[in-house]
């Protein structure tokens, strides 16, 4: 039998995923970083200090641990670098645990200029709210069949030819936006430093993640962002360049989906966004303030202040549907604990009509959220340890959510450390 969780997302990114990852990973003997890049952040706060992770596993704390980014996600390695070594900066140790599948696509410098300028020629109500580094440029050659791979650095003959067969393209690209242009030699030399420093993590995982399967081994897989930025399901054009769902988890790690046994699914005790499209219950009030503001929400990648708003059940349902989620974990309930009301969205109207379910784009950039309001709790939860400490008004709350998604809460974070997480 295996032994296989996998944390996704449940709304539009930045749940706490790193939050609920970090607690999982204390006994996991490998994490598996399934999609995406360097443009999404998990915030963990342990007895070793406070870490914005980017594109590092969050088992890379555990000494034990086998951290592997794998095949689906694009990387850039030079940012990878600066992490591990912000990382041995703070804790004064190595980092020896964390490899990188050989499959794994690479974000090349020229991806990270073409990734601003075409952001930049967009209009105002046309940008995604790409972050810049890359990784949809890097995604697009992937599936161009024109990119990069990890294990490519380990054969220089066979890098050049790719590199050779693909740099007179990209030239033309940049010359169009009036940016700095690439010779072979450059590309070759940034990729030889990489090789020099990552080469010997850079690995063939199948055989590994096939044992670890087989003899039931604890393995985590995580994602970035949440089903809302899912380039199938979420909210398309609006979107990141890979599939943050338990789906896509099979197919980043390299896992058949009958070998994962639980998902849980991290979902914010009310809502936040960053980037362009449509957010339904997005606040542009003092709510929507003192949420951003006792919540701290703004970008671990980027520091950009994060739209904010009540929760979306809609929304929800949708992602515990469509991950599969077997336990939901409910981050910053204690954002809320000076709220004297709190609403829930329950349905969208739309052009006269309601909707209990989610909608394509075009159809959610109409929708004007319809409310259910709840009475705050009035009290500070952050020093609740038990289900019981809980104020009653809160453990309503609580409840109410996990009968609209029909989905057990397991897990309630009243506040960033490590012990303020409740389980049920």
């Amino acid at each position: 039998m295996s032994n296989v969780t996998a944390v996704v997302g449940v709304q539009w990114g930045d749940e706490g995923k790193g939050r609920v990852v970090d607690y999982l990973a204390k006994d996991a003997e490998m994490v598996i970083r399934f999609q995406g890049g360097d443009n999404a952040g998990h915030t963990v706060i342990n007895d070793k200090g406070k870490f914005a992770l980017h594109i590092i596993p969050s088992g890379v704390f555990n000494d034990d641990t086998m951290n592997i980014v794998g095949a689906g996600t694009v990387v850039n390695f030079t940012t990878m670098q600066q992490e591990i070594e912000n990382i041995e900066k703070v804790t004064g140790e190595k980092v020896t645990n964390v490899f990188i599948d050989e499959r794994a696509h690479l974000i090349m410098p020229y991806h990270t200029l073409l990734d601003g300028a075409e952001e930049s020629k967009r209009s105002s109500d046309q940008k995604i709210g790409t972050t810049k580094r890359g990784i949809g440029p890097c995604y697009s050659d992937k599936g161009a069949r024109m990119g990069i791979r990890a294990g490519d650095l380990k054969d220089e003959a066979w890098l050049k030819k790719r590199i050779e067969l693909l740099l007179p393209k990209k030239n033309r690209d940049l010359e169009y936006y009036g940016l700095k242009t690439f010779t072979v030699e450059e590309l070759m030399d940034v990729c030889k430093a990489w090789k020099d420093r990552f080469g010997d993590y850079i690995i063939d995982t199948v055989p590994i993640i096939r044992e670890a399967i087989e003899s039931e081994k604890k393995i985590l897989l995580e994602g970035q962002l949440g089903i809302m930025r899912d380039n199938d399901w979420g909210i398309y054009p609006y979107t990141t360049s890979s599939n943050p769902t338990s789906a896509g988890a099979c197919v980043g790690a390299g896992i058949a989906p009958r070998y994962i046994n639980k998902v849980v699914g991290v979902v914010k005790a009310y809502s936040t966004s960053v980037g362009g499209g449509p957010y339904m219950t997005e606040l542009f009030d003092s709510d929507g303030d003192k949420l951003r503001d006792i919540g701290g929400e703004y970008g671990a990648t980027t520091g950009r202040p994060r739209r904010c708003g009540w929760l979306d059940l809609v929304a929800a349902d949708y992602a515990c549907y469509m991950n599969g989620i077997t336990d939901l974990a409910l981050t910053k309930l204690d954002v809320l604990d000076s709220f004297e009301k709190i609403k829930v969205c329950t349905g969208y109207m739309i052009n006269g009509e309601y909707y209990t379910y989610l909608p394509n784009t075009l159809l959610q950039e109409q929708a004007k959220p319809i409310y259910e309001e709840w009475e705050g709790w009035m009290c500070d939860t952050s020093k609740c340890r038990t289900w019981d400490e809980l104020p009653q008004k809160a453990k309503d709350y609580v409840l109410m959510i996990e009968e609209k998604l029909g989905t057990h809460i397991t897990f309630i974070s009243v506040g960033p450390e490590r012990d303020q997480l409740i389980i049920r």
